[in-house]
C-alpha cells in the first residue's frame, strides 16, 4: 500500500503552530535561565502559564497536546542516556539500599500524609514519586501511567512547579547545613543526589561544595532516576483497574525507550558527541513539554488545588532529607 505523504503534511501542518509556540517559550526560559541563574524548568512553567490564552486558539490546540504528551515521554525516555549499569553497579551497597528504602518510604509516607489531608491516594503517588526519585521528570512520568481524572493535569502541573521550587531552595540551603554538620565532601555528595528532587539542582548544590562532593551527587541522583523505571511499572500494573477495566495496560513505550537508551548508553554504541547531544535533545523535549503543559493550565485552576497540597510536598521533601541524614549517621558516614 503507498504511503500517502499527504495525510502526514496535513497532520504536520496542524502540529506545527502549537509546537512552534511552545519551542519558542521554551527557548525564551532558556534565555531568562543563562541570564537570571534559576531552573529552566520552572522559567518554563511560568512562561506557560502567561500564556494559557492560546489553549483557547483553536490552531495552536493540537500542537500543544501533542508537546504536552508525545514530546515529554521522548524527553523522558531519551534521560536514559545520562546513566550507565557500570555506575550504578560501582556504588556503595549500603547507600544503595538506603536510597531504594528511602524512596519507598517516602511514597507509603506520601500516600498516607495524603490521606489525612483529605487528598485522594494518586496525588500521593503523584507527589511521593516526584520527591522521592527525579522531581519534575518523575512527576511527568507517573502522571503518564496514573488513571485519567479532572484535575490530573493540575495536579501535575502543580507537583512539578512546587518540587522544581523546593529543590531550588534545597541547592541552596543543603550544603549549608551539610557544612554545618561537618559532613565530608563524598558524603555530602551522597545527601545531596539522595535527597534534592530535579537532576540541575543536585549537580549544582554538588559542585558548589567541591569537584568530589559534584561526581557523587551525580553518581547517585542519577541512580535515583534509574528507579523510576520499577517504580513507574508498579504503579502502572496497581491502577490496571481504573485505567483499563482490569486487563494489565500495555507497557508504556516511554518507559521502554529509557531501557533502551541506559543499555545503550551502558555498551557505548554511540559515540560520545551522539550521546550528549541525545542528553540536550532530552532536556528540550522535558521543557518544551512542559511549556505545553503550562499552556494548558489557568492560573485559576492551579490555585484551586488548596494549601494542603502544598503542604504535602513540604511534608514529603522535609521527610526524604531526615531519612537520609539519619541513614548516614547510622551507617557511620556522618
Amino acid at each position: 500500500m503507498p504511503i500517502n505523504f499527504s495525510d502526514y503534511q496535513a497532520k504536520a501542518s496542524e502540529l506545527f503552530p502549537g509546537i512552534l509556540v511552545c519551542v519558542t517559550i521554551a527557548t525564551a526560559a532558556q534565555f531568562l535561565s543563562d541570564h537570571y541563574s534559576a531552573p529552566q524548568m520552572l522559567f518554563a512553567l511560568l512562561l506557560g502559564l502567561a500564556f494559557h490564552f492560546l489553549s483557547e486558539e483553536s490552531k495552536c490546540n493540537q500542537g500543544v497536546d501533542f508537546a504536552a504528551s508525545t514530546v515529554l515521554k521522548a524527553g523522558i525516555a531519551l534521560l536514559g542516556f545520562r546513566i550507565t549499569f557500570n555506575e550504578i553497579g560501582k556504588l556503595d551497597p549500603r547507600i544503595v539500599l538506603l536510597i531504594g528504602l528511602g524512596i519507598v518510604v517516602t511514597i507509603v509516607a506520601g500516600i498516607g500524609l495524603s490521606y489525612l489531608l483529605g487528598r485522594r491516594m494518586r496525588f500521593g503517588v503523584l507527589t511521593g514519586v516526584a520527591v522521592s526519585i527525579c522531581g519534575a521528570s518523575a512527576a511527568l512520568a507517573i502522571s503518564a501511567v496514573l488513571p485519567n481524572s479532572p484535575t490530573k493535569e493540575r495536579d501535575t502541573l502543580f507537583t512539578v512547579v512546587t518540587v522544581t521550587t523546593f529543590s531550588t531552595i534545597a541547592m541552596i540551603v543543603y550544603p549549608i547545613i551539610a557544612s554545618a554538620i561537618g559532613m565530608a565532601d563524598d558524603v555530602a555528595g551522597v545527601f545531596m543526589g539522595a535527597t534534592i528532587h530535579d537532576v540541575a539542582q543536585v549537580v549544582g548544590a554538588g559542585y558548589s561544595i567541591s569537584p568530589e562532593a559534584g561526581d557523587a551527587a551525580t553518581v547517585f541522583k542519577l541512580f535515583r532516576v534509574a528507579l523510576l523505571v520499577p517504580v513507574v511499572l508498579f504503579f502502572m500494573i496497581m491502577f490496571k483497574s481504573e485505567n483499563t477495566g482490569g486487563s494489565l495496560p500495555a507497557f508504556p513505550l516511554f518507559v521502554t525507550g529509557f531501557c533502551i537508551s541506559v543499555l545503550l548508553n551502558s555498551l557505548n554504541v554511540l559515540p560520545a558527541v551522539v550521546t550528549e547531544q541525545l542528553v540536550v535533545l532530552s532536556r528540550w523535549c522535558l521543557v518544551t513539554g512542559i511549556v505545553a503543559l503550562g499552556v494548558k493550565t489557568s492560573l485559576k485552576m492551579l490555585g484551586s488545588i488548596g494549601y494542603t497540597a502544598l503542604v504535602l510536598i513540604a511534608a514529603e521533601t522535609l521527610f526524604i532529607a531526615a531519612w537520609m541524614l539519619a541513614g548516614l549517621y547510622l551507617i557511620g558516614l556522618v
